[in-house]
């Protein structure tokens, strides 16, 4: 997988039908884990994931789910490897973002994922706490989405289709 063209990724929500391409570009579940397996179909089933593709296929997915409080969750966000450092996270998250029907909109990530550490800080989101023993050794970091994110966001709540830096209506 080469280079994303600027312009050319799509963020859509993703369709039972699309379980098998996003399992490919999940290193986890490529890698044969059930769970994330039969998270990513339950996602695709329920219309929880958001899938970013470029004319090649799928380069990864975000979920937003409304399990925490009845908030917006980010629950989770992963790009395929090689698509890594191109956009396409920040793609996602800002997808996420304008999908989010709640006032408040969280995710979180283990104290040793800096790169997602660094993207949602360049996004503006700010640390919410941190929770002890969910992973062994690794806590969780929680952010909360700034507000400002979510009213800019709403205008671009035009699923199925999002292009890369420009609404597309179809």
């Amino acid at each position: 997988m080469g280079d994303i063209e600027p312009g050319t990724l799509v963020v859509r929500r993703a369709e039972a039908s699309d379980r098998t391409a996003l399992t490919e570009t999940d290193p986890i579940a490529a890698a044969g884990d059930r769970a994330r397996r039969a998270g990513i179909r339950r996602w695709c089933e329920q219309g929880l994931a958001l899938l970013a593709e470029d004319a090649r296929g799928p380069v990864g997915y975000g979920v937003l789910e409304y399990t925490f409080f009845e908030q917006g969750f980010l629950t989770l966000l992963t790009v395929a490897p090689a698509a890594r450092r191109q956009g396409v996270a920040a793609r996602l998250l800002t997808a996420v973002e304008a999908a989010c029907t709640t006032p408040k909109l969280f995710t979180s990530t283990n104290v040793s994922n800096q790169p997602m550490q660094r993207l949602l800080l360049r996004a503006g989101w700010q640390p919410a706490g941190l929770v002890h023993g969910l992973d062994d050794g690794d806590p969780e970091l929680f952010y909360l989405c700034p507000p400002a994110n979510l009213s800019r966001s709403s205008t671009l709540r035009t699923f199925p289709e999002t292009v890369m830096g420009k609404e597309s209506r179809s």
